[in-house]
């Protein structure tokens, strides 16, 4: 072999391992440095990354925002009604050494994890608050997987309940119930209605009885709107005190004799 065909060998290893030396990693990545095993103490990146190939080896880690659906889970509320519940867990990588060294898949941690404490916080509540309190229930949830997943470096940063299927019999309950809500709501407004209406037609007959002449005002007004109207006939209301004056009794009728 001649020495042209050494220098050239030797060129194209030395191109090779400087190309094995040289990473470039992308702005949401790190690289987790082991040289010899040992881990070095800081994550590298973003950019260009040099290692001592064959010794360092280097582990990419994400830290942009993982969104992963909970599949629908097996549920028993606190009053005992069996449902089945998904949800939505949004995480991320804060801490790319520890997600690497502290456990061995950190997204398959963070979905048992999550399967588990969905199952766990939505057994200890009643069928009224999962469905009416999804906010304090998604908290709850976000904050529980948040502590059990802070010594992996991982951030879970929002969870929503999705998805809760009731059985048949529950939802025509559900339904009956909320017919029953509503009837019960018309029923009280009506109610009020009419007591509302008994209060002004009771301040109305008080001030007819402290103003008699209001309520000829109220026929003469009633007279305008019959009037205002093409009909065929008309009734004129008389007031009583009227009626009582003329069907009085005749003059000169004696009085008649008591026992008699």
């Amino acid at each position: 072999m001649d020495s042209n065909t050494v220098i050239l060998v030797v060129i194209v290893i030395v191109a090779i391992w400087i190309l094995k030396c040289l990473n470039v990693l992308r702005e949401y990545e790190r690289a987790v440095v082991f040289r010899l095993g040992r881990v070095l103490k800081r994550d590298k990146g973003p950019g260009i990354i040099v290692i001592l190939w064959p010794i360092d080896k280097i582990v990419r880690v994400s830290l942009r925002t993982v969104t992963w659906e909970i599949p629908a889970q097996d549920v028993i509320s606190r009053d005992n009604v069996s449902l089945k519940v998904s949800a939505v867990v949004y995480f991320r990588v804060i801490n790319a050494t520890q997600a690497i060294i502290e456990v061995e898949n950190y997204r398959y941690a963070v979905e048992q994890a999550a399967q588990t404490g969905l199952r766990s916080v939505l057994g200890e509540v009643e069928l009224d608050d999962l469905l009416s309190q999804r906010e304090k229930l998604n908290a709850r949830l976000q904050g529980i997987l948040d502590e059990h997943t802070e010594p992996w470096g991982i951030k879970v940063t929002q969870v929503q309940v999705k998805q809760v299927d009731l059985p048949q019999d529950m939802q025509r309950a559900i339904a009956r119930q909320a017919e029953a809500e509503r009837e019960r709501r018309a029923k009280i407004i009506a109610a009020d209605g009419e007591y509302q209406a008994a209060e002004k037609l009771s301040a109305a007959a008080a001030i007819i009885g402290r103003e008699p002449a209001t309520i000829t005002l109220r026929y003469l007004q009633t007279l305008v709107e019959i009037g205002s109207e093409k009909n065929t006939t008309i009734v004129f209301p008389l007031p009583v005190d009227l009626l009582a004056g003329l069907v009085g009794k005749p003059d000169g009728a004696a009085p008649r004799a008591a026992g008699s």
